[in-house]
């Protein structure tokens, strides 16, 4: 990483130590976003520990407070391994995030594992973009045919980055479950005519989670 490498990433923490979900943002979004605490919060409801984090772009927004674009994908894998390296001490892990920083998980879980065997044991994606905002052809699922880490992807059933009638047309691993919430969009918020709420499906979502973590 071109940035300090020795130094620590600073870790907001919400609930019990173990079991323990390092849960990255988005793209647009700090740690301590709305989404982000909510869903941390329900997560601690749940007896299942986060361990929120920033990107470097994001950590230097903070400091100037002008928006900067996200970091290159190299310096966002080389952070999400350091993040784990410096978490080693609490046992098994399980990574995620929203959106961008669920899909880096993916990308960086059984690297990880193949280095450390055991040490990611789950992933779990709040909304994966699966391709950018209105280009669904540029898909980014490569990687995700041959996925080994068990991963849970939450998505919205009318996300813009990912629809259901979209993926269901891609080829996953096997080792990929999808939960699907009703009208969802990319932060999982239903309309109003739909019969559901935000907070439904929050906590849903935190069901889901909390179910997937505790199995492992």
């Amino acid at each position: 990483m071109t940035r300090d490498q020795d130094a620590v990433v600073h870790l907001l923490k919400t609930g019990p130590d173990s079991p323990c979900l390092l849960l990255a943002h988005g793209a647009g979004a700090p740690m301590d976003s709305e989404f982000m605490e909510r869903f941390a919060e329900l997560l601690t409801e749940r007896n299942v520990g986060v361990l929120r984090f920033e990107f470097p772009y994001m950590q230097q927004r903070r400091v100037s407070g002008s928006k900067r674009p996200p970091d290159r994908q190299p310096v966002l894998l080389e952070t999400w391994v350091k993040v784990i390296e410096q978490c080693r001490q609490l046992g098994p892990l399980f990574i995620g995030g929203k959106s961008m920083g669920g899909r880096m998980a993916t990308l960086i879980a059984d690297e990880v594992n193949q280095a450390q065997p055991g040490a990611v044991r789950g992933v779990v994606c709040l909304g994966y973009p699966f391709h950018p905002p209105g280009k669904s052809e540029k898909t980014r699922t490569e990687h995700l045919q041959g996925l080994i880490t068990p991963t849970l992807v939450v998505q919205g059933s009318r996300d813009k980055l990912g629809n259901q009638e979209e993926v269901a047309s891609y080829e996953l691993s096997s080792a990929i479950h999808l939960q699907w919430l009703e009208d969802g969009d990319h932060d999982l918020k239903p309309r109003v005519r739909s019969g559901f709420t935000h907070q439904q499906h929050l906590q849903a979502a935190a069901d889901t989670v909390a179910a997937f973590i505790k199995a492992r």
